[in-house]
């Protein structure tokens, strides 16, 4: 009798121990799909407590990034290829948001949303860092005979609503906000300006030191419903070194450049970015103001 005791204590003791494995897989795979720190943010303790229209309302800052001309790369690749391709530059750039502060929101096929509740400077961060491991990617992908790809990153810091949307059967974290929209706008405009990563003015104002960075003021654009323009600039920090020089001796004619523009004063303007030209032909920022200028 004693030895049938030991022996379903013992069976009792395992499968509670397989229990609370079962559980902490769960829970470790719950974490993949909603960060712990979003249940902070909502005031719960696990996923659980959340329910359908658990929000609140908070400053954060949001990054965007993209591939550029990902449907073209794609295109030239099987899904399975695309697949292994993704998750392999994922991999790389995940890690670095997350241990800058930041938490994912979702991926949007090749684009990444990240959030930063805590400060603008996480986002700053991580959009270098995410900068200095494409040239990394790179030159991995030029080694196994692959072209080098290409990230813009956007930006920006507001008010937004958090918090979960959806049904009772399906439902997901999110944010609601102008701010969301404004991110998503100026990673777009890094094409158009032919640069890596654009902050707003909004974001530069909440940095605790932004001596701490290179900056380019790029210009303003007009959001969509909004009576105010706001102003860009460029994080020179994470180009490649080269490039970097170049653009931080060219800046002061840059920047007069920018101002005459925005002043009206073209044919001064196309002078300063003619300057700028003749020191960096591959300033893709400066051509591109040279020829809305004409």
């Amino acid at each position: 009798m004693r030895r049938q005791a030991e022996t379903a204590q013992r069976q009792l003791l395992e499968e509670k121990s397989h229990s609370l494995e079962r559980q902490t897989d769960l829970t470790r795979a719950y974490a993949r799909m909603v960060p712990g720190e979003f249940l902070g943010i909502l005031g719960r303790n696990s996923i659980l407590e959340v329910k359908l229209g658990d929000s609140v309302q908070k400053t954060m800052t949001v990054l965007f990034s993209d591939i550029r001309s990902f449907t073209e790369l794609s295109e030239t690749m099987t899904p399975r290829e695309n697949f292994d391709f993704l998750n392999s530059y994922l991999r790389r750039m995940n890690p670095i948001i997350q241990r800058n502060g930041g938490s994912i929101d979702k991926y949007i096929g090749d684009a990444i949303m990240a959030l930063f509740p805590q400060s603008p400077e996480g986002a700053v961060r991580a959009a270098v860092e995410m900068q200095k491991a494409l040239h990394e990617f790179n030159l991995h992908r030029e080694e196994r005979g692959f072209r080098p790809i290409s990230i813009g990153i956007g930006i920006h810091t507001g008010n937004l609503m958090f918090g979960t949307i959806g049904g009772d059967e399906r439902m997901e974290v999110t944010v609601i906000s102008d701010a969301v929209n404004q991110a998503s706008r100026m990673e777009g405009l890094t094409k158009a300006y032919g640069v890596g990563t654009i902050i707003s003015e909004t974001t530069f104002r909440e940095l605790a030191n932004p001596q701490d960075y290179s900056l380019r003021l790029l210009g303003s654009f007009s959001m969509k419903g909004k009576s105010n323009n706001v102003t860009l600039l460029e994080i020179l920090d994470g180009l490649p070194a080269a490039e970097f020089e170049l653009r931080k001796s060219t800046r002061s004619d840059f920047e007069h450049g920018v101002f005459s523009h925005l002043n009206g004063q073209l044919e001064e303007a196309r002078s300063y970015f003619g300057k700028v030209l003749a020191v960096n032909p591959m300033d893709e920022a400066a051509k591109y103001y040279v020829s809305i200028c004409k």
